[in-house]
């Protein structure tokens, strides 16, 4: 991966929030309903329009999904799959299922029919929601070998008959808000707690069988407390585009929970390959994006860069020079003169707010992970005012286990761990975690946990030299 901060390997992280004291993700939720009401929580766009949905509608929607889950037999721990590209369905299922404390298992919409057999069947889920077609033909071949698959709900696709065949998503939410199981969501909510078993998110790793990773409700938690304290602050009406896969827990613990808690209103892209066309309808404040996504952007400046005029070429670079200068500056807390004010302010009138400009022109900060972000591509990104904010983690960790701070951070690194979270280097070289954030194990594989898990120490597999970051 690329290289923790020297002096934060081996010394304990701060103590940080325990789970017992950070905001439970439901009560997050419920405030932002409260406070926001009717401003746009959510938009996605339909036929070529892009549609809000509002807080308060936001919050009834999940409350009638959380309704319609307990009238199909979902009790408290039963596990309920999605499989479906981004879309705003996808976040309400998640959050309802946090509310009658039922166990959310993504998939990837692009999944294989034996990957899906594999998760579904091994998690016994009760009740799975797809996107469309793709998935529900993929389903109906492996419906026989799912004895425990007793409902399937189409976002895409309204049937008829919710008994003999798959249910539509709106017909699902039309019997939810006349359900009379209002209380039973109640007295569930009232029993949640920080130990509660939130998903199942499989991974693969780097051998074997898929393995589901258990996150608890308080690992979400304290995470985004974590990044609360950390990262630039984000403001009520900011907008983030959800593009990256929610199946992953780098897109999910920022869209489902950390951004809709923070109250900000999520764009969901279900194309990845029209991101930069949605880029520039959208224009994000915020972003999660992975270093492939980067690596084209930047590809795609210098391929136009090359047709341009030796003149523009030359004020091209003068401008990222001046840039890079006055970045570097700003990350080491150091004043910047009067002279180097003047020359950004040209440079960025005549080139980087260009360059942001594909961008949407209002993004204030980028996390990345997933891979080592190279040098060259974060510090150009930094000349233009792009904050990225690299960071490494894994799922067994809910995503970040250490990321920059807004300054004194070094490029090429993935900062200093959070607040809370220890990590230190084994004497064979292999990064160790520690912390609230750790899952609780690899669902039923209690010998592939202990592996893992020694000594409250979670060994991650990565040795500290190596360039194999993940989350």
């Amino acid at each position: 991966m690329d290289e923790v901060e020297v002096s934060d390997i081996g010394s304990p992280g701060q103590a940080g929030r325990s789970p017992e004291r950070a905001q439970l993700l439901g009560e997050r939720l419920a405030e932002s309903v409260a406070r926001l009401g009717d401003r746009p929580a959510m938009r996605h766009r339909v036929d070529g329009t892009w549609r809000d949905t509002s807080w308060r509608q936001l919050g009834e929607d999940v409350r009638a999904a959380a309704k319609g889950l307990v009238d199909l037999g979902v009790g408290e721990g039963d596990r309920v799959a999605i499989w479906s590209s981004n879309r705003p369905e996808w976040t309400v299922v998640d959050l309802a299922c946090l509310e009658i404390r039922a166990v959310s298992v993504p998939l990837h919409s692009t999944a294989s029919t034996a990957q899906a057999g594999y998760i579904l069947g091994e998690a016994e889920a009760r009740v799975v929601f797809v996107g469309g077609p793709e998935q529900l033909a993929k389903l109906s071949a492996l419906r026989p070998s799912l004895p425990s698959l007793s409902h399937v709900i189409v976002f895409d696709t309204a049937a008829e008959d919710g008994t003999a065949g798959p249910l539509g998503f709106a017909a699902f939410l039309a019997a939810g808000r006349t359900s009379a199981q209002g209380a039973e969501v109640e007295r569930r909510l009232s029993r949640a707690s920080a130990d509660d078993l939130l998903t199942l998110i499989y991974t693969s790793g780097t051998t074997g069988e898929p393995k589901g990773v258990m996150l608890a409700h308080g690992s979400f938690a304290v995470t985004l407390g974590f990044h609360d304290e950390r990262l630039p602050a984000a403001r009520e009406g900011d907008v983030s585009l959800c593009f990256l896969p929610l199946a992953h827990v780098f897109e999910r613990a920022w869209t489902a929970y950390a951004l809709l808690g923070r109250g900000m209103t999520v764009a969901y892209c279900d194309e990845p390959a029209k991101v930069v066309e949605v880029l520039a309808e959208v224009r994000p404040m915020v972003m999660c994006a992975v270093p492939r996504f980067y690596e084209k952007v930047y590809a795609t400046i210098l391929d136009r860069l090359e047709s341009a005029s030796p003149l523009r070429r030359r004020i091209f670079r003068w401008a990222l020079a001046v840039g890079a200068d006055h970045a570097a500056r700003s990350r080491q807390g150091r004043t910047i003169p009067a002279w180097l004010r003047g020359k950004h302010a040209v440079a960025d009138r005549l080139v980087l707010r260009k360059i942001r400009a594909i961008l949407g022109g209002r993004v204030r900060f980028l996390p990345s992970a997933g891979a080592p972000l190279s040098v060259e591509i974060e510090e150009f990104f930094h000349a233009a005012g792009i904050f990225i904010v690299e960071g490494y983690g894994l799922t067994e960790t809910t995503a970040t286990v250490t990321c920059h701070e807004t300054t004194g951070f070094r490029p090429g690194t993935v900062g200093k761990p959070l607040s809370g979270v220890e990590v230190k280097v084994s004497a064979e070289g292999e990064i160790l975690v520690r912390g609230a954030t750790v899952m609780k194990g690899y669902y039923r594989k209690p010998r592939e946990t202990a592996e893992v898990l020694v000594d409250g120490w979670l060994r991650t597999g990565e040795v500290e030299a190596s360039r194999t970051a993940r989350v």
